[in-house]
């Protein structure tokens, strides 16, 4: 217990640095100078390093950590030092095909909604154009095809709610597909 007690006093010598303006780097090597001039056993490495972990993986979320890998790919490296950075990547933060999974679904149900509101929009643009409506609804014609026929403004009203439709079921799907 007597390593347990001295550890943690050599913890508390921590607490006196969050006044210093310190770089992380600095903290973490004086971390490491700490932990190779103490005497610890490994149950006591085990939680420093399980409550170290915890830590970081808190600053990393899901999606960052996906786009921290995307930006390594895009980046003009080496194959070499690429590989290294996604050694790192991997070796501090847990990550598998289920936490890849989870992101695609949520990206999917993402895009999946205004897909489906846009459906919807150009359903209903439709159904006004070919759908007759009363004479006192059409408003007044803008051009005439014959004397009782021609475009009116709910069909320009019913076509701007078309392209509204279209234009966010493309949006969606362009954003889903980068």
């Amino acid at each position: 217990m007597s390593t347990d007690k001295k550890i943690f006093e050599e913890l508390d010598h921590f607490s006196g640095i969050e006044q210093q303006p310190l770089s992380i780097e600095d903290k973490l090597d004086e971390l490491i100078n700490l932990l190779n001039n103490s005497d610890i056993n490994s149950n006591n490495i085990k939680q420093i390093k399980d409550k170290f972990n915890v830590a970081i993986e808190k600053k990393l979320s899901e999606p960052e950590l996906l786009a921290e890998f995307q930006k390594v790919d895009s980046v003009d490296l080496s194959r070499f030092e690429k590989l290294e950075k996604i050694e790192m990547l991997l070796k501090s933060n847990y990550i598998d095909t289920k936490v890849a999974k989870s992101i695609k679904f949520k990206n999917f149900l993402e895009m999946i909604f205004p897909v489906l509101a846009g459906l919807v929009m150009v359903t209903l643009g439709f159904a006004m154009i070919i759908l007759p409506a009363p004479p006192y609804f059409e408003m007044f014609t803008i051009f005439h095809f014959t004397l009782n026929d021609g475009f009116t403004l709910m069909d320009l009203i019913s076509l701007i709610i078309v392209l509204t439709g279209i234009f966010i079921i493309i949006k969606s799907y362009i954003k889903f597909v980068n």
